[in-house]
């Protein structure tokens, strides 16, 4: 298994870019209300979702899905995904917990993994677009843009928290972590690569989508989990905190990432050869309407 270094890096280094010469900030990991400490990751996670679901929200009815449905599966979605990737982390990191299984639950101690509550989320998404007679590929096609916009903002807390990041490396664009005594290392800034990776696929998604280029529901999720999988694949063979099966030395996030980058490629291909009408889209088969009145939500490829 791949050593866990670095164990000397505190939450109150100085970090530091040298590509942007002299630059250094210390930022703090938390800030304190009434005798609280709120930590800068968890608000950072916070603001993700409620912009993930503010953008979704916002364009669910180009996906042919009415925004109470959307609210509903919101409402489900939040606890369960955090409940996803706290038992996908303990699962794999359960040596941790044996002793005082008590602390399973607090989250607030970190350990959250993204692939558990991706999981958790598309099995809420299954269920509620079963009780509401929505397909779930479409749902997800919607849904996977608010899951890279909490990617991106969230791996900020990480950087908040000196986490995360990648083995040592002289690489032009590495992080300098100063601790307290002045020992200073350079690594891979491994948040920012994902952060970055995440940011490039929204975009690509939205102009992608914009241009109607996108031919049957489950189209956007598969392109989600071929690049995210991709990137994710590379950026965690970087990495010093990931999780293992057992005792081997096979990183779980590596494996699963490039599992999922295969069969997406597979199945986005195989689709590519098969002809799609524009009945193959949900949102031409409804048009929601909000306060009394339709809205125009074909699309045609």
């Amino acid at each position: 298994m791949f050593p866990i270094l670095f164990q000397t890096i505190q939450r109150d280094s100085a970090i530091s870019f040298p590509m942007l010469g002299d630059f250094s900030i210390n930022p703090p990991s938390y800030f304190t209300i009434f005798g609280k400490n709120i930590y800068f990751y968890g608000v950072l996670i916070a603001l993700g979702f409620l912009l993930a679901i503010s953008y979704c929200a916002h364009n669910s009815r180009r996906f042919g899905i009415k925004q109470d449905d959307f609210y509903d599966f919101a409402l489900w979605l939040i606890p369960f995904s955090i409940i996803g990737a706290r038992l996908y982390f303990v699962l794999f990191q359960p040596a941790d917990y044996l002793e005082n299984p008590l602390k399973i639950f607090a989250v607030w101690e970190g350990g959250l993994a993204i692939y558990g509550g991706v999981i958790a989320g598309i099995i809420v998404a299954w269920l509620v677009c079963r009780h509401k007679k929505i397909p779930v590929a479409a749902l997800l096609d919607l849904v996977v843009f608010g899951l890279l916009i909490g990617q991106i903002l969230g791996r900020w807390g990480n950087f908040m928290n000196r986490e995360a990041f990648g083995t040592e490396t002289e690489i032009f664009c590495r992080m300098g972590l100063t601790a307290p005594d002045g020992t200073t290392i350079y690594v891979h800034p491994t948040f920012l690569y994902e952060s970055l990776w995440n940011l490039a696929g929204l975009i690509f998604l939205m102009v992608w989508t914009n241009k109607g280029k996108r031919r049957y529901d489950g189209q956007c999720t598969l392109i989600y989990f071929f690049w995210y999988g991709l990137g994710r694949a590379w950026i965690e063979g970087l990495r010093t905190d990931s999780l293992y099966i057992g005792a081997s030395n096979i990183r779980v996030s590596q494996a699963l990432s490039i599992a999922l980058a295969l069969i997406s490629l597979a199945v986005l291909i195989i689709q590519s050869r098969r002809p799609h009408g524009p009945e193959a889209l949900f949102v031409n088969r409804s048009a929601p309407a909000e306060g009394g009145e339709k809205e125009e939500t074909k699309q045609t490829p």
